[in-house]
Parts: C-alpha cells; structure tokens; sequence
C-alpha cells in the first residue's frame, strides 16, 4: 500500500506525523512584530497629532514635527526589514535600533515640546519592549536610561528658565520609578509565559511521543479494536479490525455506520447492547460474521466515558479471531506431539530392525505355505512400521531446521519432468502420467531432493484415488503475469469430503487405516521450509472426455534470482 492510499492514523488528532507540534514557539515573533507595527502606528499618530494641533490652537515646531517625521521613516525602515525573529535577548547593538531609538526620540519630544503635551509615558512602551522579548538586565537599563534622560530634561529646564527644580524632579523621579516598577512585572509575567509554554510544549511532544507509541502498538495488534460513538459511528480501528471486517472496512475511511453492511449486524447488535447497559459492564460473546463460513470471532466490550455527557459514551471493541487462537493451540499440540513421536520412533527403529532380521532367519527355515504367508505378513508390517518411523523422524528434522530455506535455484520444468520420470520407472505398475509443462525457463527456490519428496506423497496420494484413465493424472507447471510459478498436480478423483478437506494437511489424519497420515503434512512443511505455498483446491481441467472437475494440489514457488537455466522440458504423457 502506498502512503497515499494508507488508511488515516489510529486518532488524527494525534496524528503522530504532525510538524505542528515539532514547531518552534511563535509567541517571540507574534510579541516582536506586534511591537514593531505598534512603533510604526506611534509614529504616524505623533505626525497627525502634531498636525492636528497646528490646525487648532498652536503654531507648528518645525523640531518637533521634523523629530516625528524622522522617526516614521526610521520605524518604516525597521519594519520593513525586520528579520522573523527578535535579536537576542541579552543588552547588544542589536536593540539601538528599536528601544535605543524609541528612548532618545520620545526624550527628544519631550525637551522640545512647547505646550502643555508630556512625551514622559510613552518612555514605556521601549521599556515593555525590553521586559518582554530582552533579559532582566535589558529590562533595567531601558528604564534606568529612560528615567535619566528624564531627570536631564527637567535639569536642562531648570537652568534654562530658573524655575524651582524640586516638583519637576520630584515628578520624574516618580515616573522613573514607574518605569522599574512596569518593567519588572512584565518581565516576571513574560518569563513566566515563556516557562509555560515551555512546559506546554514539551507536554505536547510527550503527547505526541505517546500518541506514536500507542498508534504503533494498536496497528500491530492481532486483536481487531474497534471505537464506536453512541451514533454507532466507528470512529477508529486497526488494520487487524479493518481484516476481520472484509473488504467493506478496508475501503472505508474512520467514520462509517457500523450497520452500513449486513455482515456487521451482529456487531452492531453488540454495540447497542453495550450502550444500553446502566454501568460499564464489559460484555464478553463469540460470533459469527459470515452466515456462508465456519469462522468465529471472540468479541469483548468496554464502555468508557467521555465527560459527564450521555454523547461522550464509546463503545470499545476487541474482536479476536478464534482460527488464529484453534491455530496456535493447534501448533503448540503438533510441536507437543511432535517431539514425544520423534521419541518413540528412536525407540521403536532398534526393536524394529531386530524382529525384521529374526523374521529373516525365520523365513529361510520354513517350507510349509501356509507359514510362510505369515511370515510374509509379518515382513510387510516389519516394513510399513519402518516407513512410518522414517516418516516420523523427517518431520523431527524438517521441524528442527527453523526459518526459511532459500534452498538453491533449479529449473521448474526439468527438475519436475525428471521427478515424474523416477516415480514412474519405480514401480511398473504406476499408470501414465500427462505432463503439461508451461513454466519456461524459469528457476524457483527449492531442493531439488525436496521436490522430488513432495512430488512422489502427491503423486503416491493421487494414484490411489485417481481413475483408470491415461489422463487420469496430471501434472502441471505455469507462470502467468504477475504471479508465482506453480506446480499443479491433479487427478480425476470424487470431491474430498469437508471433514477431511478440513484436516488435510495435519500430521497423523488419513482417511485410510493403512496410511500414515503423515505424507501431506510433510510436503507442507518441505514448502513452508522454502518459502513456498501448497494447497489444496476442486478445479478443472481438459482431458479427452471434456473439461471434468478434479482434487488439485497446488504449489506455489519463489522466484530464484535469474541464472542460467536449463531448456524447457514437456511431453504428453510419461509412460511407466
């Protein structure tokens, strides 16, 4: 599946992928550019209210009115050419052009101004500016400057008109420490906005990190998890639920009613069983999905509470398929048996082999007919214990060889041509068998021993049941586009019964009482050794009395890497 056709995440709200909350904090810019534009908007008021008082009552300062012009320009420029961030924090050259600026501008307003205006308290905004986005040291140096620039002004006054210093000093006094005092608390309240939302984002990444870890383990569960709203919306479930649910679920995105298919009904009866209940009982029941297949589910619910609101109610649902549970518990019972079979037929082979030679010894002394066939009964079960013990010690070996054999690369068509010729030239009483070689040049992964292992239990198992026709029996080779080789072996036989198609391929099951049971169960284990597949299938196939439906053992191989191979081999029919 490509990414863009991959289902949404667990939550999209803790979409795991966001860059939202990787981001760094946007707050310094948001503050930075605010200030900015607020000098901007400053300066253009200061030009109109100088205008404004022109027009009504006092005459023009050409100082003052020159002063604020310089200073719009000077704060267009900064604006314009502002980086995305606020220089740094700590007292530089940096913020001359900004707080520097603003102190010795607004200090200036206030020495030239003629009339009854006072520039004092706009000193506070550069301060501000400083307590907000500069360190502490910043903070008091721009109202310890501001407060100075202050205390010159109301000095240079005095000298110059020889008025009584001490109530205007007393006033600037006064306002520089109002300059402290504003600083100092926006500077507090800005650290510790910015430890909040340092806190705050780390708590979103922790969320996030979270999110991830939760995203992952539930999309790796085999259990099916479903949420479900009290609307009996799905609202979220895993690839394992999206599996359980057929191909319905997998088409649709989060969000779909859970009754929209007539499959799911008896998960959505479940669903408003669980709503209905007065307390969050967890209810616990097996179903059946498909009406048409034998498969159950195992299905428990919880229901959770979102708030205190009757809507916040969701129903979660873990569904479990039983054929994974009957599969392991049936695995763990085989590997059991296994290894206790593996025992007993190292046991058995030893006393088996001494009553095979007695028997032989036995043979050479009696003449009479009649003892003799006994002693020929006793040989023939002496040799079929003995299949059955080698049987049994080729699963030991076979099991105990964990993992996936790549085996070597072979040519498909020759090295099954050659298998089908050996198992015909052992025993002459073996019919003919048609071959129909379509494979190519192709080479799979696989043993060529271990071929010809499969292929003679295949071969062995549909000679007993096939008819006497001479195409009766066939084996097969194709590759069509775009999928594996594979290798068909097919026989004429009546339709298997469902018990027995049901436990076809498990160790020590036949539906013969002088079979080992043991032959398929083999040629599944050498496949999934390589990697390969085989089943078991009803299906077709063209012979001279017409199309006829027959048992078809189907193998499916991988591709060996490319090499060499040898010519294509195929012939009608292989003789005995």
């Amino acid at each position: 599946m490509s990414t863009d056709d991959a289902p949404p995440s667990w939550f999209s709200a803790l979409d795991p992928e966001s860059s939202e909350l990787l981001a760094p904090p946007e707050t310094p810019s948001r503050l930075w550019h605010g200030f900015l534009t607020a000098r901007l908007m400053l300066a253009l008021a200061l030009l109109m209210l100088q205008g404004l008082s022109h027009l009504l009552t006092q005459p023009i300062n050409a100082w003052v009115m020159g002063l604020g012009g310089v200073y719009f320009g000077l704060t267009l420029l900064t604006r314009w050419r502002a980086t995305k961030q606020p220089p740094s924090p700590e007292m530089g050259a940096q913020w001359l052009p900004t707080i520097g600026l603003d102190l010795l501008v607004f200090s200036a307003l206030q020495w030239l101004q003629s009339g009854s205006l006072n520039y004092a308290p706009l000193v506070v905004m550069p301060v501000l500016m400083a307590a907000t986005l500069g360190s502490r040291l910043l903070t008091l140096s721009s109202a310890a400057a501001g407060t100075l620039l202050l205390l010159v002004q109301t000095w240079s006054l005095h000298l110059l008109t020889g008025n009584d210093p001490a109530g205007p000093l007393m006033q600037a006094g006064i306002t520089g420490c109002g300059y402290f005092v504003v600083g100092l608390l926006v500077h507090q309240l800005a650290q510790r906005l910015a430890r909040e939302e340092r806190i705050s984002n780390s708590s979103r990444l922790a969320a996030q990190v979270q999110a991830q870890v939760n995203t992952l383990v539930i999309d790796h569960l085999r259990d099916g998890v479903l949420v479900i709203d009290a609307r009996e919306v799905v609202c979220a479930l895993n690839p394992a639920a999206r599996a359980l649910l057929g191909p319905a679920a997998a088409q649709s995105a989060p969000g779909f009613w859970l009754g929209a298919h007539p499959q799911w009904q008896p998960l959505l009866d479940l669903a408003r069983a669980t709503f209905g209940q007065a307390q969050a009982q967890v209810q616990d029941t097996e179903l059946r999905l498909d009406a048409q297949s034998q498969a159950q589910v195992h299905v428990r619910t919880r229901l959770t509470r979102s708030g205190q609101q009757e809507a916040g109610k969701l129903c979660v649902m873990f569904v479990h398929d039983l054929r994974e549970l009957e599969a392991r518990l049936r695995t763990e019972k085989l590997a059991a048996m296994g290894r206790v079979s593996a025992a007993m037929a190292h046991e058995i082979r030893n006393p088996l082999a001494a009553i095979t030679q007695a028997n032989a010894l036995l043979e050479e002394d009696i003449q009479d007919p009649a003892q003799r066939r006994l002693v020929q009964m006793v040989q023939h079960n002496a040799q079929r214990l003995a299949r059955i013990v080698e049987e049994v010690l080729d699963i030991a070996r076979v099991e105990h060889q964990l993992g996936v054999d790549p085996g070597t690369a072979m040519p498909l068509d020759a090295s099954v041509a050659a298998c089908c010729r050996e198992w015909c030239q052992r025993d002459p009483a073996r019919r003919r068998v048609q071959l129909d070689l379509q494979a190519g040049q192709v080479q799979v992964s696989f043993d060529p021993e271990h071929l010809r292992r499969v292929l003679d239990n295949l071969l062995d198992n549909a000679l007993r049941y096939q008819g006497p026709h001479p195409d009766s029996l066939q084996v097969s080779t194709r590759r069509l586009a775009a999928q594996a080789p594979s290798l068909v072996v097919w026989s004429d036989g009546a339709p298997m019964e469902p018990s027995v198609e049901r436990h076809l391929f498990e160790p020590f099951f036949s539906s013969e009482s002088r079979s080992s049971g043991l032959g398929l169960y083999i040629c599944r284990q050498l496949c999934e050794r390589h990697g390969s597949r085989i089943a078991y299938r009803r299906e077709p196939a063209a012979t001279r009395r017409g199309t006829l439906d027959g048992n078809a053992f189907v193998l499916d191989f991988t591709t060996a890497p490319s090499g060499g191979g040898q010519p294509q081999l195929a012939f009608d029919t292989m003789p005995s």
